[in-house]
């Protein structure tokens, strides 16, 4: 299974890379977004501000979603996931608008919402997986469309969309790389319901 890596220019790759070939997938890192239209499979890793992500990505917008319309695979994590949306109000700059909905500050009294925190799905991809828990790292949450919702996490009294996904498109609030075994498992699963697909 040959998955392709968006290297825009933030953020830390190797955890995410690590996670998944350690599940058997091939992981190829590109930093021309350009290569992420010919890709059988597509991860964007999270970590990085809204603005500085999609610099790269900009220039490829539409065909990018063209894409993950068309049913191409894609899991995209934290930043990954919230560029996957209309706009930010991290930033100025228009993200690939797949999802419907935009990003916004998390209203709470801590904020960044870091550390462990339970993750409340149905979805298949969460299939075998024994803890719930997952790790959090963030300032934003996507204020999504509830038919993309797979998955919510309550945080202070405030329960925020974490999970997502529409077609063959995924996106995470939290860090399954970061998850120890529960997110192995879970990356585990996406990487068979791509194979599946392709």
């Amino acid at each position: 299974m040959k998955i392709t890596m968006a290297d825009y220019g933030v953020g830390n790759l190797h955890s995410i890379k690590k996670a998944l070939e350690k599940n058997g997938a091939a992981v190829v890192t590109v930093t021309d977004m350009k290569d992420l239209l010919d890709a059988k499979c597509i991860m964007f890793p999270g970590v990085g501000a809204f603005d500085k992500t999609m610099e790269r990505l900009q220039p490829y917008r539409e065909q990018i979603c063209e894409r993950l319309n068309a049913g191409v695979p894609a899991l995209g994590i934290c930043i990954g996931a919230q560029i996957m949306f209309e706009s930010s109000a991290e930033g100025k700059a228009p993200g690939l608008g797949f999802f419907s909905g935009t990003v916004k500050p998390l209203k709470a009294k801590i904020v960044p919402h870091m550390g462990w925190n339970t993750v409340e799905s149905k979805d298949p991809l969460m299939n075998g997986i024994d803890s719930n828990y997952f790790y959090f790292a963030h300032s934003y949450y996507c204020d999504a469309d509830p038919s993309d919702v797979i998955g919510t996490t309550e945080y202070e009294g405030t329960t925020f969309p974490s999970f997502f996904r529409k077609k063959n498109v995924y996106g995470t609030q939290f860090h399954p790389e970061k998850s120890g075994e529960s997110g192995l498992e879970m990356l585990r699963n996406f990487i068979e319901a791509a194979e599946d697909l392709i």
